[in-house]
This record gives C-alpha cells, structure tokens and sequence, in this order.
C-alpha cells in the first residue's frame, strides 16, 4: 500500500463506492464577522471554501446532485458534505435543521467542515446521537502545526485550539479529519514532518492535504502580487507530500493529495498542472522508490 485512500476505506465499510455531495449554505465565519477577527484567513476568499454553484435547501442540493451521480456511475450511496465557511457557526435549531435534511435511507455519511474552535459542546451532543445513524465525520482545519505560521494566515486560532477540538470530538466517538496545506509560504519540511506527527499523536481518523492555491482580491492575493511571498516549486511540493506521508501513521485515510480551485479567480493554482497529474506523479515517484506512507514511524512505539 503506497498511502491508504479514502476511497478505498468507504468501500471497506460501505462495501461499495460511496460518492460525496457537496452541500453550501449561506454562511459566514467568527474570523470574518468581527467575532474573533476581520477579513478571515489570508488565503480564503468570498467563497469560503467551496467553488460549487449550489441552490436551494439542503434537501434539494443533495436530490439534484444524486440524479446526476446516479446516472453517470450508478451509485447507491452517498456522503452529505457541508463544505463551505463554518458550518458549526449557526444556532443549534438551524444545524439541527440541516442535518436532519440529509437522512435519507442512501446517505451513509455526514462530513461538516469548521474550524478546531468553533465546535460548541451542545453540538458535539447533537452529533453524538446522529453518528448512531450515520457515520458522522468533522473536517477541522489546522492547515499546520506552525503556531506562528497559523498567526500569519489570520487563522484566529493556534495549535492548542486544534488538540482541543480533536479530543472533544473523539470524546463523542465522531471521526475527525484534518485539513493541512503542505507549501504554505511560511513553513518548511520540519513543519510537515510535524504537522504529521501531531495527527499521529492525536490518534485523527482522515486526512486531507491542499496545495495552496492564491485567489484574487484576498490577502494572500495582494502579497504575492506584489512579490512579498514566495512559493516552493512544483517538485518540493511533490517532496513535501512524500515526507508528510512516510510520517504519517498509516491507519490514517487520507482523503486527497491536493486540491483545485477555478481557474478564473486564481492567481496561483497548482502550478498550472493538472491536479490529477500531480498525485499520478507523487504515486509514481513513490512506487519506484519504494515510498510508503508510515515509512518513518517506529511501530514499536505506537500504542
């Protein structure tokens, strides 16, 4: 096994192809409003996260996208993903309401993206009872285990809140995935290798790795117009995703390799490459090398 792939995983507990649907609402987040800060993080733009040009309420985005999955690769079940801003960032009815929307008898799984701190203990409570039902996953973004370069994406949070946030969910028995970016202009190799380690350690079930991408009109945008960031090249990233995997426990799922973002409303994406021919590339390299994901954990030393 090169690295253990999410698809691979739902098919062993789903005991067939379980396709993900992605779901927006109208939302917002504490690091944009004023709550915790201003502007959100330095990379983020007025998407929140998700590309999709979804509409309608939940119930409806999930039927519209099932018509289309269905037909194009017969699939009979599906994962209900809240995939933009914060999706804890709401009062308790209005989740409650939106959760509830996505039991229906083909939707297996419910996976909601928010931030590590932004995950109160009424809604933990919440989805304690509905991973009775469904497999129930939270998506915490870290992004990395650098404090400092968390401080400097305007994150609004450090590492401390994201250990917290694991172990409150763990406590309720709900999965936990991760999301890190491996070429954040701050970091280095020493931060991937942690960023691993600190997941190992905090026992998280998935992962999901991004490639920074730099879209127009955000901070992040306006730096590197202006030449005052610069990126790791295409191969380092490649290398950088290799490392974070040798040191990766290979129980973890690791969901993707890298991410994509429109091509109109970026400035920087995925080096003008191919997503898919990024992680071809990264699988290959590994494969001939002998690379694998865990390469580097002593066994004897994991509990």
């Amino acid at each position: 096994m090169i690295y253990r792939k999410y698809s691979d995983f739902l098919k062993e507990r789903f005991n067939e192809k379980v396709y993900k649907l992605p779901v927006k609402l109208d939302l917002t987040c504490p690091n944009r409003d004023g709550s915790l800060g201003y502007g959100g993080c330095s990379f983020c733009g007025e998407e929140g996260g998700s590309f999709e040009n979804q509409y309608g309420s939940v119930e409806e985005q999930l039927l519209k996208d099932k018509v289309v999955i269905q037909k194009k690769y017969n699939a009979k079940k599906f994962i209900a993903y809240f995939q933009n801003f914060t999706n804890t960032y709401t009062s308790i009815e209005n989740f409650k309401e939106n959760i509830e929307q996505c039991l229906m008898e083909d939707v297996v799984g419910i996976s909601i993206s928010t931030r590590p701190d932004c995950i109160p203990e009424i809604f933990l409570d919440y989805l304690e009872e509905i991973n009775k039902k469904v497999m129930v996953t939270l998506e915490l973004g870290l992004q990395t285990a650098n404090y400092k370069t968390l401080y400097k994406i305007n994150r609004g949070h450090g590492i401390a809140e994201f250990i917290d946030g694991v172990i409150r969910t763990h406590r309720r028995g709900i999965r936990v995935c991760a999301h890190v970016i491996l070429n954040l202009p701050y970091d280095d190799k020493l931060d991937t290798i942690e960023t691993a380690k600190v997941l190992n350690a905090l026992n998280v079930e998935e992962v999901k790795v991004h490639a920074l991408y730099i879209l127009k009109n955000t901070v992040l945008g306006n730096l590197y117009e202006k030449g005052n960031i610069e990126l790791i090249t295409l191969e380092e990233y490649k290398d950088r995703v290799i490392l974070f995997l040798q040191y990766l426990d290979d129980k973890i799922v690791v969901q993707r390799l890298i991410g994509r973002a429109p091509e109109e409303n970026s400035l920087f994406c995925n080096w003008d490459t191919s997503w898919w021919k990024i992680r071809d590339d990264i699988v290959e390299k590994m494969q001939i090398n002998n690379f694998y994901q865990g390469q580097y954990i002593r066994k004897d030393m994991i509990v």
